[in-house]
């Protein structure tokens, strides 16, 4: 591998960044490992527990949640600013993050209902469907929310070594 591929890997895998490829490129690694625990997840739970697709998909959809949460503030939004902030600030943190799911969460439940209720799809795809959609949804909230609370972050330190 040259030198130029190896610093172009590196710049993706590795470092804290701003660039919303790069974010984008590394959300869609964490978005793909939601996934795999949230569709697993909603199969394991319709087909095997027997619980009704509705609430097997609110299940799946919070252990997808946390997982994207846990990888997005270690890799993917990470900043400077996460190592100053405050134990309330980060729990206000997480529960804005989860706002962001609660209404992805409600935008699958009616993309599935549609799909699935409605135009009698496979619930298998109507969450294919749904995915994408929630994947636009979140990637974009999120990276609105970890901007500005990690500037809120920066403007207080600047504030407190003036």
């Amino acid at each position: 591998m040259t030198q130029a591929k190896q610093g172009l890997l590196s710049r993706l895998l590795n470092g804290s960044t701003d660039n919303i490829f790069v974010q984008l490129f590394r959300y869609t690694f964490v978005g793909g490992a939601a996934f795999v625990a949230d569709f697993g997840s909603l199969w394991v739970l319709t087909d095997f527990a027997g619980l009704h697709y509705q609430l097997s998909a609110a299940i799946a959809f919070v252990i997808g949640l946390t997982l994207n949460y846990v990888l997005s503030t270690r890799w993917v939004f990470d900043s400077a600013a996460d190592a100053y902030k405050t134990r309330s600030v980060k729990v206000l943190q997480f529960v804005l993050y989860a706002v962001i799911g609660v209404v992805g969460l409600a935008l699958n439940a009616a993309i599935m209902w549609v799909f699935t209720g409605l135009l009698a799809v496979h619930y298998l795809a109507s969450k294919l469907i749904s995915t994408v959609i929630v994947f636009v949804w979140n990637f974009l909230a999120r990276r609105v929310l970890m901007k500005k609370t990690a500037e809120q972050e920066l403007s207080k330190m600047d504030a407190r070594t003036q």
